[in-house]
């Protein structure tokens, strides 16, 4: 396969969508957490999420046009928090099933029978049995004018993550914590340590 833009642009809708999505590969999964005005709890699957800053510390959340419903997005902007926590391979199925379109009426945690945890001056909800937990306070929203992409800047608030996860130099071990990845809209993986690498500098190789 060798495609210029205009060639990309021309195949197929969803086999465009598919190859595009997963054309870089697996990425980081995570199940995203917020609360409607009217305390409805909402969950949803994303893979466009990454790391903005450590100091201060902030994460990006990549959302598509809201030229439909976002209910995720919608209950960001009102209420200002959202939590991001991990998926494990036990329940990664559910976590999958929480992107499907439910009413706003319906909480994503009662659909796939996940229980919900809150703590006092935190509006937004996590899952209870994730081994990452991030709270995170709404700080930017940007437009992304080429597609009308919406990126959300959150600062970490809150974070829980088990103690036998985290190194000595701070570094937090995906093996440890049970992440998964995801390419493109439905394929997960489990992660294989192949090694950590030192500081990279000219002289070393």
């Amino acid at each position: 396969m060798n495609l210029n833009t205009s060639e990309i642009l021309g195949l197929e809708d969803r086999y465009r969508r598919n190859l595009i999505n997963s054309l870089l590969g697996p990425k980081s999964v995570v199940l995203v957490g917020s609360v409607s005005v009217n305390g409805i709890y909402n969950l949803a699957p994303f893979s466009q999420v990454f790391h903005v800053g450590a100091n201060p510390p902030l994460a990006g959340l990549l959302f598509r046009p809201d030229s439909v419903p976002r209910h995720t997005l919608t209950n960001i902007r009102n209420t200002g928090f959202f939590t991001i926590q991990s998926i494990a391979e036990a329940w990664f199925a559910e976590a999958h099933q929480c992107s499907a379109r439910y009413p706003k009426e319906v909480s994503e945690f009662e659909a796939m029978q996940l229980e919900p945890e809150t703590f006092d001056g935190f509006a937004a909800p996590f899952v209870k049995n994730a081994k990452v937990k991030i709270g995170l306070s709404l700080k930017e929203e940007i437009n992304i004018a080429i597609n009308k992409t919406i990126l959300v800047v959150g600062m970490i608030e809150k974070l829980i993550v088990p103690d036998d996860a985290v190194e000595e130099d701070g570094f937090l071990n995906p093996m440890e914590t049970g992440a998964i990845a995801a390419a493109g809209l439905d394929s997960y993986y489990s992660l294989n340590h192949l090694a950590r690498l030192k500081y990279a500098k000219p002289h070393l190789l």
